[in-house]
């Protein structure tokens, strides 16, 4: 069975966008652009299950759950090129400049990471390092892989819903405003539904309960949403380093609150 080109395309844009993973050549046209939007909880389902079969074996090898729930939330950095946590930081930054829209996009662009990006990274780090190991330490090795393959889907559900159609680019230029617009809105509700039974599901199959599992993507899709329209309100639109912050706050969100007792 082939798939149509476009599809192919915008599938490897996502893991190329999203990923360390090389794909190769691909040209980032907006009706790809759409579907690479569509696709990135999908990849984030794949980076979540595969930081957590690494988990997994380490475990088996005796690692203690601190030091593995370190080096798992370093894999996501890691295979991510660490873009979501500079998005974090530059919004962090930008959101904490005070200044008008155009000053603060300003301040996002620049180089440089402030106070406010500085600190947004440590706690973020911090959180998703502690809320990792909990997890480990409460249940068999191999929840993880669902656990985190639920988390990190979950955390880019918002990115789909920061790109519909009527939520405008912050700028011109740069990946927001290559993938704004590009999907609806409905996109992003079947994402969300999906993550919601999903997250049900591997509540009874783990120790976590379907109840606190649902709650964990109901609170860290919230979180999400609201600082997304703070953004809005803020910067004018979005931007890519709102989407990586979007990640971020939902990732941290939904794995201290899985890992809750």
């Amino acid at each position: 069975m082939r798939f149509p080109a476009r599809l192919t395309a915008g599938a490897r844009l996502s893991v190329g966008l999203l990923t360390v993973v090389p794909v190769g050549a691909v040209r980032a046209e907006r009706d790809q652009a759409g579907t690479a939007i569509r696709c990135a909880p999908l990849v984030g389902a794949g980076l979540g299950a595969g930081v957590g079969l690494a988990a997994w074996g380490l475990g088996e090898l005796g690692t203690s759950t601190l030091i593995t729930g370190i080096v798992a939330v370093a894999l996501f950095a890691a295979l991510t090129r660490g873009l979501h946590l500079d998005g974090l930081a530059d919004t962090a930054d930008g959101l904490g400049s005070r200044k008008d829209p155009e000053g603060a996009l300003a301040v996002m662009k620049a180089s440089d990471i402030g106070p406010f990006g500085v600190l947004s990274i440590l706690f973020a780090a911090l959180l998703q390092c502690g809320a990792a190991a909990t997890l480990l330490a409460r249940g068999p090795d191999h929840h993880a892989v669902a656990l985190f393959a639920l988390a990190a889907a979950t955390a880019r559900i918002p990115v789909v819903w920061a790109c519909r159609a009527g939520l405008p680019a912050a700028r011109p230029d740069g990946l927001g405003a290559l993938v704004g617009g590009t999907v609806s809105g409905a996109a992003a509700a079947v994402w969300a539904g999906t993550a919601l039974w999903v997250a049900a599901l591997i509540g009874l199959w783990t120790d976590v309960g379907a109840a606190r599992a649902v709650i964990a993507v109901g609170l860290a899709l919230l979180a999400a949403g609201a600082l997304l329209e703070h953004c809005r309100r803020r910067f004018g639109g979005m931007t890519g380093d709102v989407l990586g912050a979007l990640v971020e706050t939902a990732m941290t969100v939904g794995l201290v609150v899985l890992s809750t007792t």
